[in-house]
Order: C-alpha cells, then sequence, then structure tokens
C-alpha cells in the first residue's frame, strides 16, 4: 500500500487546490464569456511566463525559511536591482543587477549569522535602508533609463515557443534541487534549519551557511528584478512590493516547515503555480488587490496552523 511522508502530503494538496482553481476559472470564463479560455495552452504558458518571476524570488526564499529565518528585503532588493541595471546600461547591466543582490544578501547573512539579530527584524530595516537610498538616488521619480534588450529578451523571448523567463526558472530549479540535495551545503541549510546548535556542534560552520542562504535570496530577487523589468521595458519604484507575501506563501504553501528543517523544492514549485493561478483567477473576477493580500494572508496564516505547528525533525 502506497504511504505518504509528511513532505508529500502537502505538495498533493496543493496540486489539488491547482486543479480545483483551474476548473473554478474554467467554469467562470464558461459562464461569463462563453469560452473555455482559461484551459487554453497560450494562456497557461503566458501565466507560466509571469509565474516565473515569482517562482525565481521563491526559490531563494525558501533557502532561507529552510534555516527558520525569513528575508523581508525582498521587496526593494527587487527593486534596486532593476533600477540600477537600468540605470548602467550596456554590458554591465545585469551583473549590477545580480551584485546589487549579492551585495544586500551578504549584508543581510552577516547581520543575522555574526551579529546575532532576528532576521525579521534585521531585514525589515534592510529593505527600509535599500529603499530611502533609492529615492535618494532618484529624488523619488522612476528612473528614466530604460531596459537593455538583453533584459528584454530575457524577460519577452523565446526558445522554440517556451518564453526566456520560464527557461530561466527552469534552470534555476535544477540549481536549486542540486544544490539541497547533492551538495554539502543543501544538507547544513536542513541540519540548521532541524536544530542549529546541534549543526554547530556537530563541525558545521554554521555563521558561513546562513551567510550563503542569503547570498542565494538576494540574487534570486536581483534576477527576478533584472527579468521584470526585461518584460516591463523600464524600472520603477515599488515594483518588488507585490512579490513579498505571495513568495512566502508558495513556499509554506508547498509544505516547507516556516520552522526549518522541513521542505521540497517540487512543493514551492507547485505552491508558485497554486498563487500564479489563483492571482489569475481573482483578476478574471475583478477581485481588487486589497482583496488578493487579505487572501495571501489567510493562506499563510492557515498553512502556518496546518504544517508549522508540528514538531521539528531532530538533527
Amino acid at each position: 500500500m502506497l504511504t505518504l511522508s509528511a513532505e508529500d502530503r502537502p505538495i498533493l494538496i496543493a496540486g489539488g487546490f491547482v486543479l480545483v482553481i483551474l476548473a473554478i476559472g474554467t467554469a467562470y470564463t464558461l459562464t461569463v464569456q462563453g469560452t473555455a479560455s482559461f484551459l487554453s495552452p497560450a494562456y497557461l504558458l503566458q501565466q507560466l511566463q509571469v509565474g516565473s518571476f515569482l517562482g525565481i524570488v521563491a526559490a531563494g526564499m525558501m533557502l532561507v525559511i529552510l534555516m527558520g529565518h525569513i528575508d523581508l528585503s525582498v521587496p526593494w532588493t527587487l527593486a534596486a536591482g532593476a533600477m540600477l541595471g537600468t540605470a548602467i546600461g550596456g554590458p554591465w547591466a545585469i551583473p549590477v543587477g545580480l551584485g546589487v543582490g549579492l551585495l544586500v544578501g551578504l549584508v543581510n547573512g552577516l547581520g543575522v549569522a555574526y551579529l546575532r539579530v532576528p532576521s525579521m527584524i534585521f531585514t525589515l530595516g534592510i529593505n527600509a535602508v535599500m529603499r530611502g537610498f533609492m529615492v535618494m538616488l532618484t529624488g523619488g521619480f522612476s528612473p528614466r533609463s530604460m531596459a537593455t534588450p538583453t533584459m528584454t529578451w530575457l524577460a519577452t523571448g523565446n526558445v522554440l515557443g517556451v518564453p526566456m523567463p520560464l527557461i530561466v526558472w527552469a534552470v534555476l530549479s535544477v540549481g536549486i534541487v542540486l544544490l539541497l540535495q547533492r551538495t554539502p551545503l543543501g544538507r547544513y541549510i536542513y541540519a540548521i534549519g532541524n536544530r542549529e546548535r546541534a549543526a554547530y556542534l556537530s563541525g558545521i560552520n554554521t555563521r558561513l551557511v546562513l551567510v550563503a542562504a542569503f547570498v542565494v535570496c538576494g540574487m534570486c530577487s536581483a534576477l527576478a528584478g533584472v527579468l521584470l523589468a526585461g518584460y516591463s521595458s523600464k524600472a520603477y519604484q515599488g515594483m518588488g512590493d507585490a512579490y513579498l507575501l505571495p513568495a512566502i506563501a508558495a513556499v509554506v504553501i508547498g509544505g516547507t516547515n516556516i520552522l526549518g528543517g522541513r521542505g521540497r523544492y517540487l512543493g514551492t514549485v507547485v505552491g508558485t503555480i497554486l498563487i500564479v493561478l489563483l492571482t489569475s483567477v481573482l483578476s478574471v473576477m475583478q477581485m481588487p488587490e486589497a482583496g488578493r493580500q487579505v487572501i495571501y494572508g489567510a493562506v499563510i496564516i492557515t498553512m502556518l496552523l496546518v504544517y508549522g505547528r508540528g514538531q521539528k525533525v531532530m538533527a
């Protein structure tokens, strides 16, 4: 008889909700528009293209949450990477954008690992610093610079009909899976999430692992910002605000324990797809943004109650 592990169950539940959302969206479009456009391959591929930006942010967020921490500097790390990348322009646009994410992640990691400041407080403070810095740099206005052709192609181009953002997300996903399952760093991340003190006593340099995870998270946020700037043809202030709660929700919905130590990347992918389709259905139903945020928050709280109250696996 087939038995489900504690990590498989939330993935199957989230997958079931994806099917429910598809059914609701199809029924609504059939009733209102008279067509099943919600299930058309072109429409679903477009949703995956838009969802790739969220998936990239959620990939980095998962690494941090696996250790029992959180990164609230995502909104302005994403925006700063996009704004500075487009401001520099030319061949250095993307490296500069990713460098911003690396630098912010490094500062976050050092603050959490060495200064021992709670990640929620420290990253929230860094987010405020980045916001102030970018407002000061731009004078409170959106930058006039435009995305480079390379950024635009990565965000809107396609290869054999597959959108480039989806390809970038897929390549990143393979890297994250290999990191978590095939490298010592991945094992250390899970060990720290289970019990940091035990991981430290076993000889793991927990501080360096924390720094590395926050650096990856920062670079994922900046990468999403660079792609989003290419998709929108320019960068603008507040472009990352819409990605923080959905990214956390995608990770938690996928079964990653918010207290750390347990979770599979496949769950994060399924959670991302669920959030993207949920957003699409709410948009089709003309749900206001405030209502969407309420739903995201309710989903996170519900999943915390379902998955976050269990005991941690001991290292």
